[in-house]
Formats: C-alpha cells, sequence, structure tokens
C-alpha cells in the first residue's frame, strides 16, 4: 500500500508530511523536488505570500545517500513566514490578551461550514489548515511519485487553457511540443496571442479587487493498459482520479477525454473504434475516451481537464455576518492571489502522479525497485504479443 499524510497550518512553523510504501532502491533527489515546489510558486497574478516563501524541501527518515529503504519517509517544508505569526499561532503557551480573532467568514471558502463544524469561535482556525499553503507538501509528496512513474517512461504535462473569458487550445501533441514554451510563461500558455489576453483579464481583475479562475488540462504519456479495475467502484481509476483533483483547494469540475460533450455526441460518432494495423497491431483510431475505459487505463494519452473557480477571498469583500452576533458585515481580507490558475497546474501534476503510482503499487506489487521493474517488464511482454500478433 503507498498513502500519504501532511499535517501543518498556512501561517504554522512548517508543513510536514509522512509517505509510506514506495519501493527500496528509488533515487530521489530533493533538487528535483524542490524545482517542482519553485513551479507551484510561479504563475502570473500570485500574491504577496509568494514574495516571502521559498520552499525547500528537507527529507528527514527514509532515504539513505539518495535511496529509499522502504520505510517510511518524513519530509518537511519551513514556513518562512512563520516568523511574522508567531504571537498568533504559537502551538504552545498562553493567548495572547488581544489577539486578533476572525470573526467574519468569507463566501466561498470552509470558514462558516468548519466553524459549525469544529465549534470554533476564531474562524483563523478553520482558515489555516483549509488554505491551499498546505499544497506546497501534496507538491513535494507528487514529485516522489512522478519520479518513481519516470522510471517507467510514463511523463504528465499541463497547460492552461482558460482563464476568465480568454480561452486557449492546444491539441496533447502541441502541448508536448510546446513544453519548454509552456515551462517559460508566467501563465503555463502555448498560445502568446492568449496568454496576453489572459495577462490584461488578471490586471483588470486586480484592479477591480476581484479574482479569476480558469481551466486545466493535463496529458499523461507511456501508461500501459490495465491500471485501475472495473471488478470494484472504489478501483475504478477514473473515479479516483477524480477524487485527487477535486480534493485540490478552488477545484469545482473535472473531465476525462470529451467529458461533458460526450452528452451531446452520438455514441457512433463518439466512441473510439479498434481496429488492427499491420505493425501497429491492435489500436484506436481516436482517444475521445481520454485514455480510460471501464475504470482502467486502455494504453492512450490520459487527458484530465480541471476547472478551478476564483479564488474567493477578494480586495473587494463580499457580504457576510459577524461570527459572535450575527450583525451583517463585510467578509475578512486575507492576503491572496488574483489568479492561482497556473500554480495549480502544477499542484494537479502532483496528486495525478501519486494517484497512477498507486496504480502501478497495485499492478506491479513490488518492495524493490528492481522487483517492479521486473514485473513490469513481464506484463509488457505479455500485453504487447496480445496486441501485436
Amino acid at each position: 500500500m503507498m498513502r500519504y499524510l501532511t499535517a501543518g497550518e498556512s501561517h504554522g512553523p512548517c508543513l510536514t508530511g509522512i509517505v509510506e510504501g514506495l519501493p527500496a532502491g528509488m533515487k530521489i533527489s530533493s533538487a528535483q523536488i524542490n524545482r517542482d515546489l519553485k513551479r507551484r510558486q510561479s504563475g502570473y497574478g500570485r500574491g504577496g505570500r509568494m514574495k516571502i516563501e521559498n520552499d525547500q524541501v528537507e527529507i528527514l527518515s527514509g532515504l539513505r545517500f539518495n535511496l529509499t529503504t522502504g520505510s517510511p519517509l518524513a519530509l518537511k517544508i519551513d514556513n518562512r513566514d512563520w516568523a511574522n505569526w508567531k504571537d498568533m499561532m504559537a502551538p504552545e503557551g498562553e493567548e495572547p490578551a488581544q489577539l486578533k480573532r476572525l470573526n467574519s467568514p468569507r463566501p466561498g471558502h470552509a470558514d462558516l461550514a468548519g466553524g459549525l463544524k469544529f465549534a470554533h469561535s476564531d474562524l483563523r482556525l478553520v482558515l489555516e489548515r483549509s488554505s491551499a499553503r498546505e499544497t506546497a507538501m501534496r507538491v513535494a509528496i507528487g514529485s516522489l511519485a512522478k519520479t518513481l512513474l519516470s522510471h517507467f517512461e510514463v511523463q504528465i504535462y499541463s497547460h492552461v487553457v482558460r482563464i476568465g473569458e480568454e480561452v486557449s487550445q492546444l491539441t496533447p501533441g502541441e502541448l508536448i511540443n510546446r513544453i519548454d514554451m509552456i515551462e517559460q510563461s508566467p501563465l503555463r500558455c502555448g498560445n502568446r496571442e492568449a496568454e496576453l489576453k489572459m495577462i490584461a483579464a488578471i490586471d483588470k481583475a486586480k484592479v477591480e479587487g476581484d479574482s479569476l479562475g480558469g481551466i486545466i488540462e493535463l496529458v499523461v504519456t507511456g501508461l500501459p493498459p490495465g491500471l485501475g479495475s472495473y471488478v470494484h467502484w472504489d478501483l475504478r481509476l477514473d473515479s479516483r482520479l477524480a477524487a485527487v483533483v477535486l480534493s485540490v483547494q478552488g477545484m469545482k469540475g473535472v473531465e476525462f477525454g470529451a467529458g461533458f460533450q460526450s452528452a451531446g455526441i452520438n455514441g457512433s460518432a463518439l466512441h473510439d473504434q479498434i481496429v488492427y494495423k499491420k505493425g501497429a497491431g491492435v489500436i484506436r483510431t481516436t482517444n475521445n475516451a481520454g485514455g480510460l475505459e471501464g475504470g482502467m487505463t486502455n494504453g492512450e494519452n490520459l487527458i484530465v481537464r480541471a476547472a478551478m473557480k476564483p479564488i474567493p477571498t477578494l480586495a473587494r469583500p463580499l457580504s457576510s455576518v459577524n461570527w459572535d452576533n450575527a450583525e451583517p458585515r463585510e467578509a475578512e481580507v486575507e492576503r491572496s492571489d488574483v489568479c492561482a490558475v497556473p500554480a495549480a497546474a502544477v499542484v494537479l501534476e502532483s496528486v495525478l502522479c501519486w494517484e497512477l503510482a498507486v496504480a502501478f503499487k497495485q499492478k506491479f506489487a513490488a518492495d524493490s525497485m528492481d522487483e517492479m521493474a521486473n514485473a513490469y517488464k513481464y506484463y509488457l511482454e505479455k500485453v504487447n504479443t496480445r496486441l501485436k500478433r
């Protein structure tokens, strides 16, 4: 079994993670993890927090001379902003007499429901853990999974398809061919004309005290057929991938392949026909399924799109109430981003890679990298023999 837990608050001392189940003998580099952490902090429209933090991971256990031991890995990312919040967020000691409480819930956040659930009088206790700051640790953990998948030549690519009303469309092939450009883009956009329009839209929203969401597309190449299963609902890979996408703060929708467009297409035009092609074997003529059929990968590229809502913390706050007496007032204003869609793309890469790595471990169960590689090679030989006969 592969699993992980994270802990930590947005303005606490640090974020921590415990990762269990990685095979022994896998080479891990903190430098690679830090590169992904830096990618998460980039993007046009980010707020002041990104000027404070410079996320770096520290690996505390489960690694010896850059190789996993099979034991749990313990990870830590320090919060540099903790220095400014020690009095407000101290884990121990006496509560300050003049502690400033957060007492007007922000629409679109976890504040109101979380305050009711845990009976908090100070809604900061909800904000601190529900914050997307938590995704820094999930990116670090996802980077480990990305490293595991790369041993089997599985690669993930992401780009921004839409911000507000501005749209940029690329085919999976164009996305892969333009990935260097996308990595250099402040919006992870592979279309320069669309990028300039997106930047203008973000600037306009910032002036107006507003925020913008968007759509992110991810393509995963090199996946073998048969990850996941059709035999139980909780083993179906599409449902598992949808769950991890929607676990990321701000995500409100997910689709695979043709997705919601499928509802308006006849079955004869939608479903990917299977043919035999000399030299290539059994193939599909299209990929409207997005690489998933019957809860399993089918050998085609995995294509996932996610819709992110606009960030609900606004410089021009929406209406709310006083948490103590229910009198009308404006919602609290916390330091926030105008648009975090490009950064969310990096987070989505991480959570998808983790769940795909879990599916790999389930299919090619092994305690070491050598065992997993042998199991994978044997399976692939069987699959190719049947597809290319």
